[in-house]
């Protein structure tokens, strides 16, 4: 009868956690939906501001035939400092949505490193916070809260000042890393170049046929703005891109959980039916054989 009260007790905390689950799935699900519909939006306005830059840089480098002169666009072959900007969850229950990132976050210090470059690590979100100072690694800057939340104003703050370093000498180049979304089963980790801007990114070699006109004394400044707004709102659309993929790989991985308990259910259901039989049994053979001997 132990053994019996004991595996019921089993199934009893088994169905608990599928309820858990299943909820943590229904409620990461809506919040996919929500966050899915701002990645769109803010998507729209990322494609239409690149668009823009490319234009000005686009009539920059035809005007000039050294290319671009703009302190934005320097390229350094071998640079000496090197700023990592990374995105994690600040929750866990994700699968290896956390781990992936910090993989390639890893990767990346020892390729700059064993290039000679000092690397610098600036994190946001708790678990890649978390698992570098329990390793024992410097971190220059740290935010919580901003990947479960993100916000403009708090995303332009934190991005632009480390571009002001940029543009200082500070450091030669910026990096971000964070895990992206794909679709509601698949995430990326995408490893974006902030500064100096990545011509690689913009259609720079095709001729403009925009019929936008700059004045020369302005495209400095113009460019300059673009570039920093750019700059702004690729950080603030990794945080939603982030936050997509967030939500999406918890609801798979809070599905996984709810079907692997709905079969451990079956499974403690089977090994209770065979125990009870087996009291059953037990019990009947111990009555037969008492009115055995009492003949």
């Amino acid at each position: 009868m132990a053994n019996l009260k004991e595996i019921k007790r089993k199934i009893g905390s088994v169905k608990n956690t599928q309820k858990t689950t299943n909820a943590m799935k229904l409620v990461s699900s809506a919040k996919l939906k929500r966050t899915e519909e701002l990645a769109k939006r803010s998507r729209v306005y990322a494609a239409k501001l690149t668009e823009l830059l490319n234009e000005i840089a686009q009539k920059m480098q035809q005007s000039n035939a050294d290319g671009i002169d703009n302190v934005y666009f320097r390229d350094v072959k071998n640079p000496k400092v090197v700023d990592i900007v990374f995105i994690t969850a600040d929750k866990g229950l994700c699968g290896g949505f956390n781990s992936q990132t910090i993989k390639s976050v890893s990767q990346l210090i020892s390729k700059y490193k064993d290039s000679g470059s000092k690397v610098r690590l600036r994190a946001i979100g708790r678990k890649g916070i978390d698992f570098f100072k329990f390793n024992n690694i410097e971190l220059n800057d740290e935010v919580i809260g901003l990947s479960a939340a993100p916000d403009f104003e708090k995303a332009a703050e934190f991005i632009s000042n480390i571009a002001d370093l940029y543009i200082a000498g500070e450091t030669d180049k910026i990096i971000l890393v964070h895990n992206g979304y794909v679709n509601m089963i698949t995430q990326e980790i995408r490893e974006d170049q902030v500064l100096p801007v990545d011509s690689s990114t913009l259609n720079l070699n095709s001729q403009s046929t925009s019929e936008l006109e700059v004045e020369p004394d302005d495209d400095d400044t113009l460019l300059d703005a673009l570039v920093k707004r750019y700059v702004e709102y690729t950080m603030y659309y990794s945080l939603i891109d982030s936050l997509a993929a967030e939500h999406s790989a918890r609801m798979q991985a809070m599905d996984a959980a709810t079907k692997n308990a709905k079969e451990m259910v079956k499974e403690l259901n089977v090994k209770y039916n065979k125990a009870r039989q087996e009291a059953i049994t037990t019990e009947l053979i111990e009555i037969i054989s008492g009115m055995e001997s009492m003949k």
